[in-house]
């Protein structure tokens, strides 16, 4: 980010607007930027232009320095957000699904997350301190969401019992590695079924 120039044309101006006013309008924009960055991300990477997320997103690109001011933030802010949809899902798969088939699809969610979202496993290591508490925040919040999705699977003696949430995020997540070289999603899709069906063997054991 190297354009730092302060955009006064987003609707936050002026100053004299009522507390309300600014800070539902600077939501409206923050929630803009953080879809249109997460659709970005997903084609382009992680490194995509600014401009071009703030063009997309309807706000001047200060806007983006103005909440985010720097691109870690803005890419630590779209993957929290990110993992937040993703362990919100497996309630509402739970709540919709018998218990193997919501299994099955929050894997699927979780693969898209994982697979869609480029450029993150090197964001995730680069040192940067931005992003030193997402692996923290990807086991606290997404292991609790499978977990529930699991117990409920043995419960109904659908998927054997030896199984643990960081198993499951491990192996998806390993999965996307493939993904990353040949960008072919609809591939690991099936390999996570397999995997799938590989959990019901022995489940009334």
């Amino acid at each position: 980010m190297n354009d730092k120039t302060e955009d006064r044309s987003d609707g936050l101006e002026p100053r004299q607007q009522t507390t309300r006013y600014v800070r539902a309008d600077a939501q409206r924009n923050i929630n803009a930027l953080l879809q249109t960055a997460m659709t970005v991300f997903a084609t382009s990477g992680v490194d995509a232009p600014v401009r071009e997320i703030a063009e997309k997103a309807g706000v001047g690109v200060g806007t983006v320095y103005r909440h985010f001011p720097q691109r870690s933030d803005l890419i630590e802010a779209v993957f929290r957000q990110e993992i937040d949809a993703c362990a919100d899902a497996a309630i509402d798969l739970a709540d919709k699904y018998k218990p193997v088939e919501a299994l099955e699809r929050w894997m699927l969610r979780y693969l898209e997350f994982i697979a869609t979202k480029r450029g993150l496993a090197a964001a995730l290591h680069s040192n940067d301190p931005a992003y030193e508490t997402l692996p923290i925040c990807f086991v606290e919040e997404l292991s609790p969401a499978l977990k529930i999705l699991i117990e409920r699977a043995t419960t109904a003696n659908e998927v054997r019992t030896e199984i643990t949430p960081d198993e499951l995020l491990w192996a998806v997540a390993s999965l996307c590695t493939s993904v990353n070289n040949n960008g072919d999603i609809e591939h690991v899709k099936n390999i996570v079924s397999l995997l799938i069906d590989g959990l019901r063997f022995r489940a009334n054991l």
